[in-house]
């Protein structure tokens, strides 16, 4: 039996913080190479779509559609990096 459709905000944001914080743990250098190359999206295209696909399997419509992943991916992943030298920013 599959669990529950998380239908609250802030277990969604726990649980989109949580998948974020595992991407940029286990891409930290693919994350600084892109981020110095800007081929951020390009470069994790499939970290951060497994990661999106996971998080809409575990939420409900409503609360998937609160954006709530993409906020996480640039709070946990991106600007963490806000010291390093790219031409991005």
């Amino acid at each position: 039996m599959a669990p529950a459709l998380i239908d609250n905000d802030p277990r969604a944001q726990q649980l989109a913080r949580a998948i974020a914080s595992d991407i940029q743990l286990y891409n930290k250098q693919k994350i600084e190479e892109a981020l110095k190359n800007d081929t951020f999206f390009d470069a994790l295209q499939e970290e951060l779509g497994e990661g999106r696909d996971l998080f809409r399997g575990r939420v409900s419509p409503e609360i998937f559609r609160k954006n709530f992943y993409d906020r996480a991916i640039v709070d946990r992943v991106v600007k963490p990096m806000a010291s390093l030298k790219t031409p991005i920013w």
